[in-house]
């Protein structure tokens, strides 16, 4: 079916002021809004309700079809298991390379996500990851290992063994690195670190039931990270990257992490758990101290971390933290020019003191619903302990907008993968 663009609403009684588009003559034409940021919007809406509408395959066809507003037709037309077509427009073939790219990115990214926890654990989070990386960039520019079991204990990666012990699945790190030289002496120039937690059951601070459903989309920030990475590798990428996934599942059983236990890291700081429901930035915190001995200049670490930073921003918006405001206000920049909605929300050195604790340097969160005020900054402020170089070149992504238990105007239901355009172009702008 092919769709058109029109900076004129039909008169006709096909369309209705309700609706995102309106059917003319075998075709279907999306009106456009006044200002671009709405255009955009517009076209998203219209290609969520052309995938309810039944319709499979669309034709980008006329006049004034940008490479956003393919984009924004496709994130709309997305259906939950990936089925929808979008033929790009036939007179601009590197767009459609482009589109090509990253809606196969996109489409792995959030397939990652939507798949069942039966499906996606540690190792086959990790085996697609090495799988999909090897198909992109060959296996003569990809370097891995995986620490996984007990040898985690061995390497130091305490955090994610704790997290992750008390499930028959094995707790993991993934370190994978894309080396575009071919040369294993090369410095790393770039660590993205993604919290693949495959499924969370909050652990002895156990959710309930209408909480615990989604949860596996808690992997969302390894995901993203991967498919960032990945985009950039399209795009060009020439530097060497560390990707590191933090895998594991928060469960129970009579070897499981518990609310007062002290977990002491490679670092030296000691946490005391108060909330095992508090455990995305236990297991970062293992991912963080990696970047630094890999000697990376630029950090980056995705994570669908906190409640409260959706309650801050929405879903519709990822929040960015950083201490770094050079980094943190040229990273804003380039999610606009990706047209992908990022908000900074506080964080400040002193946030690393806001979760005290009687028995250790630090707790994991604070002993209430939700971690308190602010605390989404108080989980970034966690985090800021073990960045390297005390948060200089550091960027955290708590990731507000990853998933929707539910579909709605703009999106369908599951993963949305937002986020791997701004962080792929912060890799290529300052890796």
């Amino acid at each position: 079916m092919p769709v058109y663009l029109s900076n004129e609403r039909s008169a006709t009684a096909a369309w209705k002021a309700s609706a995102a588009f309106y059917w003319q003559q075998d075709a279907i034409t999306i009106p456009l809004a006044d200002n671009e940021a709405d255009n955009l919007r517009a076209i998203q809406r219209a290609g969520r309700q052309l995938d309810n509408s039944g319709l499979q395959h669309l034709a980008i066809a006329g006049e004034g079809w940008d490479i956003e507003r393919q984009w924004a037709l496709a994130q709309g037309f997305t259906s939950t298991l990936s089925s929808n077509q979008i033929s790009w427009h036939e007179q601009q073939p590197q767009v459609a390379e482009q589109l090509t790219q990253m809606t196969d990115i996109a489409r792995w990214t959030r397939e990652l996500v939507n798949l069942p926890p039966a499906e996606i654990y540690p190792q086959s989070l990790a085996q697609r990851v090495i799988d999909k990386f090897k198909d992109v960039a060959g296996d003569d520019q990809i370097d891995y290992k995986i620490i996984a079991g007990d040898d985690l204990l061995e390497a130091g990666w305490v955090g994610i063994h704790h997290v992750g012990r008390a499930s028959v699945k094995q707790p993991l790190m993934l370190q994978l690195d894309f080396i575009p030289d071919g040369n294993k002496d090369t410095d790393v120039s770039a660590a993205l670190i993604g919290k693949g937690i495959t499924f969370d059951s909050g652990g002895y601070s156990i959710k309930a039931s209408e909480g615990m459903l989604a949860m596996k989309c808690d992997m969302g920030g390894a995901a993203t990270v991967a498919g960032a990475l990945l985009l950039a590798i399209q795009r060009g990428l020439k530097k060497r990257v560390r990707l590191i996934l933090c895998c594991a599942e928060n469960l129970i059983d009579g070897s499981a992490y518990k609310l007062g236990d002290v977990i002491t890291y490679k670092n030296g700081t000691s946490v005391e758990v108060v909330n095992t429901d508090a455990e995305g930035r236990l297991v970062l915190a293992d991912g963080l101290l990696a970047a630094g001995e890999a000697g990376a200049k630029l950090v980056i670490d995705a994570a669908t971390l906190t409640g409260a930073a959706q309650m801050a921003v929405g879903n519709e918006y990822n929040a960015l933290f950083s201490v770094d405001d050079g980094l943190a206000a040229e990273t804003l920049n380039l999610a606009a020019q990706e047209r992908e909605p990022l908000w900074r929300l506080p964080l400040a050195h002193w946030h690393s003191n806001n979760c005290p604790s009687a028995f250790a340097d630090t707790a994991n969160s604070r002993p209430q619903k939700g971690g308190g005020a602010g605390g989404a900054s108080n989980a970034a402020g966690f985090l800021l302990r073990f960045a390297p170089h005390q948060g200089q070149g550091w960027l955290h992504f708590d990731l507000a907008g990853a998933y929707h238990n539910s579909a709605n105007g703009m999106w369908a239901t599951g993963a949305t993968a937002l986020g791997i355009r701004t962080i792929a172009a912060t890799l290529m702008h300052e890796a």
